[in-house]
């Protein structure tokens, strides 16, 4: 609760100046859209994106590995544009590639394999069968185990050889025409790292202990933090 109302005072602080604001996923630690049920909480975080939108902000949200079962709620229900994979959108004249990351890169074999099965047809429309009570409870549970299983590994660099995000972006340019900046989430550091030919690899980190964001003011992309000690 703490969290979410210090993201609820963050969004109405930056929505009088913010042209567009874009959720980079993993809001959740486990989100499924069942037809008639809402999961329990984040009411206050949902209403505020819902209000900022209907002010007429355009409000982007980006899938990650946590939040990936979302289909037509967020955009029926709170008005703002979901994707499902990264895009490359130009603004301002600098071009972006917008994703939240996850399976990007070389490596983790293991999740790129569940993440199919998660987005197989047939495994939602089963997982849809089991009581909302048992079922959110049950990936909750995994959700839970896999952070802290992971959580040393997520709070240390690993080295621009080991990260896979970075090493995604050096092949993206070798192969694509240049980009000025890459924006991730899925990682839970706050990292702003130059590439070649100019474009700058930059990870929003997360709020659990960053509480970090990144601002484009136009001309430059820069990481900020909010009410942090």
């Amino acid at each position: 609760m703490e969290r979410e109302k210090r993201i609820v005072r963050f969004l109405n602080q930056i929505k009088d100046d913010a042209k567009e604001i874009y959720i980079m996923g993993d809001i959740f630690d486990f989100w499924f859209e069942y037809k008639t049920v809402v999961p329990r909480g984040y009411t206050r975080l949902l209403g505020t994106i819902a209000h900022i939108a209907d002010s007429g902000i355009p409000v982007h949200f980006f899938t990650g590995n946590h939040d990936m079962w979302s289909f037509t709620y967020f955009q029926e229900e709170l008005g703002i544009q979901l994707y499902k994979e990264p895009i490359v959108k130009e603004i301002d004249s600098k071009k972006f590639f917008l994703g939240h990351g996850d399976g990007l890169g070389p490596g983790d074999k293991g999740y790129k394999f569940i993440k199919k099965v998660f987005a197989n047809p047939l495994c939602q429309w089963l997982f849809a069968r089991l009581h909302p009570n048992f079922g959110i409870g049950l990936a909750n549970y995994f959700s839970r185990k896999s952070r802290m299983a992971n959580a040393e590994a997520d709070e240390k660099f690993q080295g621009e050889n080991e990260e896979w995000l970075i090493q995604f972006c050096k092949e993206y340019l070798l192969k694509n025409t240049p980009v000025d900046y890459f924006i991730f989430g899925h990682r839970h550091l706050p990292l702003d790292i130059p590439l070649d030919k100019g474009a700058r690899y930059i990870n929003l980190g997360e709020w659990v202990k960053y509480n970090s964001y990144a601002v484009f003011d136009g001309k430059n992309v820069e990481l900020k933090y909010f009410e942090k000690d």
